[in-house]
């Protein structure tokens, strides 16, 4: 299982990716809604992977969200990277997360991200997507 690094540009939001998929055989997803494509995302994750997210100064975490509000789509307020967007579980302390690629140390060795509609999802349906697609997570705020 690959370890990968990677954060935010200031280091308040720190990532470690385990996943046995390596980056060169991932293809990251670039949803369409306008949040993303302002953000130009680049979104990978791994159902059978874990995802570490540490944010050391939890005022200087923006847990934005929109739509169906679904998740928390979490951008360093420091230096303004979007690095992950996070479903937390009801049933769970941890949840489910997708990581921006571009923000691991690692980046380079991912493809382009490919373009993925999620129009005419409803919340239950999104939900449930994410649960079978998105990696399980754990988000710790210092």
């Amino acid at each position: 299982m690959d370890e990968l690094k990677g954060g935010c540009h200031c280091g308040n939001v720190s990532v470690l990716y385990r996943t046995a998929v390596s980056p060169e055989d991932t293809t990251p997803r670039a949803c369409q809604c306008d949040f993303c494509r302002k953000h130009n995302t680049s979104a990978v994750s791994d159902p059978a992977g874990s995802l570490a997210i540490s944010v050391r100064n939890g005022d200087l975490l923006n847990r934005y969200q929109f739509g169906l509000k679904a998740a928390d789509f979490l951008i360093c307020r420091e230096c303004g990277v979007y690095v992950a967007a996070f479903m937390p579980d009801p049933d769970d302390a941890n949840g489910y997360a997708t990581l921006m690629s571009v923000t691991l140390d690692d980046r380079a060795r991912y493809p382009d991200a490919q373009r993925t509609v999620y129009e005419g999802e409803d919340e239950v349906g999104r939900r449930q997507r994410r649960r079978k697609r998105w990696t399980p997570a754990r988000l710790e705020i210092g």
